[in-house]
């Protein structure tokens, strides 16, 4: 499958997008004015940028910190299903795969500088597939129980 048909089918995927752009801003804003340090912001884990070596995906933007280098995108996984591997860093290829086989997660995708070690929220989304809704409840004789308020409610 080509690059660009794994992206498609890969979006086609994600539910629930959240962007951080507006808050990347203003921290760069902070970073820029002199209100809050280089050293706050460039503080990336040495097993994030690791991951950014194995896992991450290069991206067409350049650190606006240290502008050496492009950034790289690292996507991590979270979920309540997804046992030991929440919490760990996953190529394209294996977010399509465990998309169609995983009940619902969440994915954040961070860019990080390799150089500077500059790293920031940039996306969050969910994926896998939408956990069956909990059927009504049901009294004795079969029939669905109304949902009733009391006056004390």
């Amino acid at each position: 499958m080509s690059a660009a048909a794994r992206t498609l089918v890969s979006v086609r995927l994600q539910r629930q997008v959240v962007d951080y752009a507006l808050q990347r801003r203003s921290l760069l804003a902070e970073v820029y004015s002199g209100r809050t340090g280089v050293s706050a912001v460039c503080d990336a884990d040495p097993y994030l940028l690791r991951a950014a070596k194995f896992h991450g995906r290069g991206s067409d933007v350049v650190c606006p910190i240290c502008r050496k280098e492009q950034l790289t995108h690292v996507s991590w996984v979270f979920g309540e299903k997804l046992g030991p591997l929440s919490g760990s860093a996953r190529t394209a290829d294996e977010l399509v795969r465990l998309a169609a086989t995983q009940e619902e997660f969440s994915v954040h995708v961070v860019e990080v500088c390799r150089s500077c070690s500059w790293n920031h929220l940039v996306q969050s989304y969910v994926m896998g597939a939408v956990p069956a809704p909990k059927r009504p409840r049901r009294s004795r004789s079969g029939s669905r129980q109304p949902n009733r308020r009391t006056a004390s409610e």
